[in-house]
């Protein structure tokens, strides 16, 4: 899942989600063979998913929540299937066929994530046009950027300009 939010790097400019071609390729490169048909209409549910769960995680650093994103989480995962399975070995997380199940089973680490506590910590960064997601590892989970010596150090660098010329 981060590495879907990742597809786009907003800081560089640049966006591995492009068309619907390369939303197929990497769909297929991240274990999501049903999706061969990729429309425009795909891409976009595609790129709403992701600047949505994008979203989601900068109000996990802090920023204001935006109320629209479980909106299309919810109708991702609703169009995608995503539901649960039962079995002889307990439940499972599933997904649909074809695209739309392929972006909802990108929610299923999301889930996993909620019920074991570990979601709070998947965070975008809040660097000036950075918001690439992480996964805080900090003890007390204070992490604010993706890297501490790329927009951790702008910020400080800012800051301390600010002090100096005000």
């Amino acid at each position: 899942m981060i590495d879907f939010v990742n597809t786009r790097d907003i800081d560089r400019g640049t966006d591995a989600l492009g068309s619907a071609s390369d939303l197929r390729a990497w769909l297929a490169a991240h274990g999501h063979r049903g999706a061969s048909r990729a429309t425009a209409a795909d891409l976009e549910a595609a790129h709403a998913l992701r600047e949505a769960l994008r979203a989601v995680l900068l109000a996990h650093n802090g920023a204001t929540p935006d109320s629209a994103a479980a909106a299309v989480l919810d109708g991702v995962a609703q169009a995608g299937g995503l539901g649960v399975r039962f079995g002889r070995d307990g439940a499972e997380l599933v997904a649909g066929g074809g695209v739309t199940g392929a972006l909802a089973n990108l929610l299923i680490p999301v889930v996993r994530a909620g019920a074991d506590g570990s979601w709070p910590r998947v965070k975008a960064c809040l660097g000036e046009g950075c918001a690439w997601a992480f996964y805080d590892r900090s003890r007390n989970r204070s992490g604010r950027w993706c890297d501490m010596t790329v927009c951790g150090n702008r910020a400080k660098v800012r800051t301390y300009r600010g002090r100096r010329a005000g």
